[in-house]
């Protein structure tokens, strides 16, 4: 159970059903549709055999749309080899009941039990929530260490730090972060003092904000320059409401900023989960799901820009799964990236889909 707050704020990004008959909302979760994906032409699974770990998903039971294992499973049975995944804070699960603030616990409990479940070896080879990446209001400041122990405890070994959005915009167009009422948080002393534990609790920040906000993510990186900051959806870029029609300029201001992020070299970053805030194309309004190439073409861009700024050993894969499932099947996905990095040497493939985030995340991989 959420407080009356989130769930405003979650209501506002989960949108149900798509309707082809509405303009598209941007920004907004909406339910796979799997009449639309199965639209999909097939495609050979690229390199079938390249480890993959995916190192960002969500699983959820909400009363429009469940994402659990079973479900999440099917989607990685597409064919490519997915050997582990980590799992990313969606408010799922919570406790229904004690502090409010130790109510994300829930959700690493749960997830937990998941990551048990696939440790049996009845579901498969992948190791489903390897990693697990909570929840904790680190603007509790002090406060939050115990809520950082809490989830340790119930992690069971896999807990591996905390994501707390920062993403906000003036336009109410583009949905802000649950919480968020304005810029500024990462430049926070309350944040930074939260920030100050879960560092020496040897846990991540997975950060995410929209690209304009960069700026306060480098100076939390450089505020903090042994904390392990990993950069979500690199770095937020924005394709609609204020930001349509000005692709070259948001470009241009967003490779700006994460070439200042990447001079951090406690920062690391997650390539991909830009499917609902780059708005490259109207996955609603098309009649079948693009193909790999034409998605390798929309995100080409900005991840082989990702990969020259950071290097392969400070980048990492995700699915972003079910979020980029309104636009796109598993398969294609992989494919895409898989087309997007052709030009990488094996070495650098290895890095980029598997060995960054086995070491970022500390998973213990062979």
């Amino acid at each position: 159970m959420v407080s009356k707050e989130t769930a405003s704020s979650l209501g506002s990004m989960f949108q149900g059903a798509r309707d082809p008959n509405k303009p598209t909302r941007f920004g907004r979760i909406f339910t796979p549709d799997d009449i639309w994906l199965a639209k999909s032409l097939p495609e050979p699974i690229l390199e079938p055999d390249l480890p993959i770990v995916d190192t960002h998903h969500h699983l959820w039971d909400r009363p429009d749309h469940r994402y659990l294992l079973d479900e999440f499973l099917a989607d990685l049975g597409s064919g490519h080899n997915v050997v582990a995944t980590v799992f990313e804070e969606c408010h799922a699960m919570y406790r229904a009941n004690g502090p409010e603030e130790m109510k994300p616990v829930g959700e690493v409990e749960f997830v937990a039990g998941v990551a048990a479940m696939s440790d049996s070896g009845r579901y498969g080879a992948a190791r489903i929530c390897a990693g697990i990446v909570g929840f904790a209001d680190l603007t509790l400041g002090d406060r939050a260490a115990g809520v950082l122990e809490a989830e340790i405890a119930a992690g069971g070994g896999r807990f591996r730090g905390v994501r707390h959005s920062a993403a906000w915009d003036a336009d109410p167009i583009i949905g802000n972060s649950h919480g968020m009422s304005g810029p500024g948080l990462y430049l926070s002393s309350e944040f930074r003092a939260g920030m100050r534990r879960l560092a020496a609790l040897n846990l991540s920040l997975d950060a995410w904000l929209f690209h304009p906000q960069l700026a306060e993510a480098v100076d939390l990186a450089r505020a903090f320059p042994t904390a392990n900051i990993i950069m979500c959806h690199m770095g937020g870029p924005l394709g609609y409401g204020p930001y349509a029609g000005r692709k070259d300029e948001v470009f241009a201001s967003w490779k700006a900023s994460m070439k200042e992020l990447a001079a951090c070299p406690n920062v690391s970053v997650k390539l991909g989960g830009v499917m609902m805030r780059l708005a490259a194309y109207d996955y609603m309004k098309l009649p079948a799901p693009p193909s790999s190439d034409e998605l390798a073409k929309h995100w080409g861009p900005y991840v082989k820009t990702c990969i020259d700024l950071f290097g392969p050993d400070r980048c990492m894969v995700e699915s972003n799964f079910p979020v980029e499932k309104m636009g796109i099947g598993s398969a294609a996905l992989w494919n895409a990236f898989k087309r997007m990095v052709a030009g990488a040497s094996p070495a650098e493939k290895t890095a980029i889909f598997s060995g960054t985030a086995n070491r970022v995340y500390r998973l213990g991989l062979p």
